[in-house]
């Protein structure tokens, strides 16, 4: 898949910017030199500047991947040049361990990781594909890094895809976590707060045949998460879990086909109100962004819609909440000219115009 993932991106609500006022959209990409790099909207204006960017320090050999820790905080994390896992994070008011340091997590990994925040039983917990293509995982207590500092749990499988995490749903305890495995079929487990299921080391099988990693996507609520992929067809497949029913759909195995030819990985985003909507978004062989929505309780539109843009990475996306009631789903990708750009929908429309785009600046790598 030469359309790779390169960024990634976040939304948090209002009162839990650095300043502790508004809305905050960031972004993270890695440079021409694979250091990190970030900068964030505040529902008005991009900060440090439109096209200027906050280094972050490091060197990296993957993307990084970001999630929510708590409504004031969150966490990013990456492999290093000696493929071992690094992190830090956003503690509302500064960065840990520093503005440009990282911790080791230990590890050796050939994927990027995966990394989802914000539950009731764990804050954080990190993802990844070993050199014996098993997926690992830790995870912060609230306290300590479990099950150490530097030390991961395998939970078994054989993978040839990086992960995918779809947060918990509060409710009902599950974290949701996916990947390809050696016949290119889609694999699950998830946690229930207790324990993994079906086992620790076990996956249960979803079907499919898929030539792109996963991409999932999950409310921390009762409602459902989504999964996606490119199948040999390179069509567009989707399939859901619904809290509700504990049922997926269309079945345990099968796929619903949304149509389209990509060429890049796709991203997904479930957004809450007033929007309760699922989005995705992927890159068209003419490199072009396409969108495609529903609403949680209703189908899929009639069909995918071009955005414009030219791209040379898989797109990265959230959903902001505002404030009195408004949304925003928001989409980013590295042009060709290495430089970041971005567009959202704002409830109505796109911004700023159906194909349009704002430059961001920057000048990233795709590692």
């Amino acid at each position: 898949m030469s359309k790779r993932k390169a960024i990634d991106a976040l939304g948090i609500g209002p009162g839990v910017g650095p300043d502790g006022a508004g809305a905050r959209f960031y972004v993270f990409g890695l440079g021409s030199q694979n250091n990190m790099y970030c900068k964030y909207w505040d529902g008005s204006a991009w900060h440090p500047s439109q096209t200027d960017w906050e280094a972050l320090g490091g060197t990296f050999v993957s993307p990084p991947a970001v999630a929510l820790r708590s409504a004031t905080s969150f966490d990013i994390a990456g492999l290093g040049t000696d493929n071992q896992m690094y992190h830090k994070y956003w503690d509302g008011s500064a960065w840990h361990p520093s503005q440009t340091d990282w911790e080791a997590l230990g590890g050796t990994f050939v994927s990027p990781p995966a990394i989802s925040g914000f539950e009731s039983t764990n804050p954080l917990d990190i993802f990844g594909i070993g050199t014996d293509n098993q997926m690992y995982h830790k995870y912060w207590d609230g306290n300590a890094w479990q099950p150490s500092q530097t030390g991961w749990e395998g939970l078994g499988g054989t993978f040839v895809s990086p992960p995918a995490v779809a947060g918990l749903d509060t409710q009902n305890l599950k974290l949701n976590i996916m990947g390809l495995g050696t016949d290119n079929q889609m694999y699950h487990k998830y946690w229930d707060g207790s324990a993994w299921h079906p086992s620790q080391t076990a996956w249960e099988p979803l079907g499919g045949g898929f030539v792109s990693a996963p991409a999932a996507a999950g409310m921390t609520s009762d409602v459902q998460f989504d999964i996606v992929g490119l199948g040999t067809d390179n069509q567009m497949y989707h399939k859901d879990f619904t809290n509700s029913t504990l049922q997926w759909s269309p079945s345990q195995t099968g796929w619903e086909g949304l149509g389209g030819v990509f060429a890049s990985v796709p991203a997904i985003v479930e957004s809450g109100s007033p929007l309760d909507r699922v989005d995705v978004f992927a890159l068209g062989t003419d490199n072009q962004m396409y969108h495609r929505s529903k609403s949680y309780f209703g189908g899929w539109d009639s069909g995918w819609e071009a955005l414009g843009g030219t791209f040379t990475s898989a797109p990265a996306t959230d959903w902001v909440y505002l404030a009195n009631n408004i949304s925003g789903v928001h989409v980013v990708a590295i042009g060709t000219d290495n430089q970041m750009y971005h567009k959202y929908w704002d409830g109505n429309s796109w911004q700023p115009s159906q194909t349009g785009w704002e430059a961001l600046g920057g000048n990233f790598t795709i590692p």
